[in-house]
């Protein structure tokens, strides 16, 4: 389970994140939806550790990501899709099908910004590593 309690960061007098509290359950495809500038890569760059919250915490499995034992082996984040080979797919990377509880979501769920996740969604997303 990844939790965020009263997260918030600022760059200088800029707020980009303020009072930012939720809780993505495991093996649940946890997308965070926004135009640009609402926070969304922030906050990930706080939960993975890569940025200070300047108020609040992140964690994953009740501790912070620094004081994970084996970080790589339990978390995996996507932050820049451009990132990925637009020829991968999660077939073809190595990560296990996703669990068979209820239905996969919305395509739009699935496949818009970057999503937090403890397995990949099921289905694909046209033109994206999760096709």
């Amino acid at each position: 389970m990844i939790d965020g309690h009263q997260l918030a960061n600022r760059y200088g007098a800029a707020v980009a994140v303020e009072g930012l509290s939720f809780t993505a359950q495991p093996s649940r495809v946890t997308g965070f939806l926004g135009p640009n500038g609402a926070g969304k890569s922030t906050t990930m760059r706080v939960i993975l550790g890569l940025h200070a919250p300047s108020a609040g915490r992140a964690t994953i499995g009740g501790r912070p990501y620094a004081r994970l034992r084996r970080p790589l082996h339990q978390v995996g984040a996507l932050l820049d899709a451009g990132a990925a080979h637009g020829g991968r797919t999660v077939r073809n990377t190595g990560w296990p099908s996703p669990p068979a509880t209820g239905s996969a979501p919305a395509a739009s769920t699935r496949c818009s910004a970057w999503s937090a996740w403890t397995a990949p969604p099921t289905g694909g997303c046209a033109g994206s590593p999760w096709a």
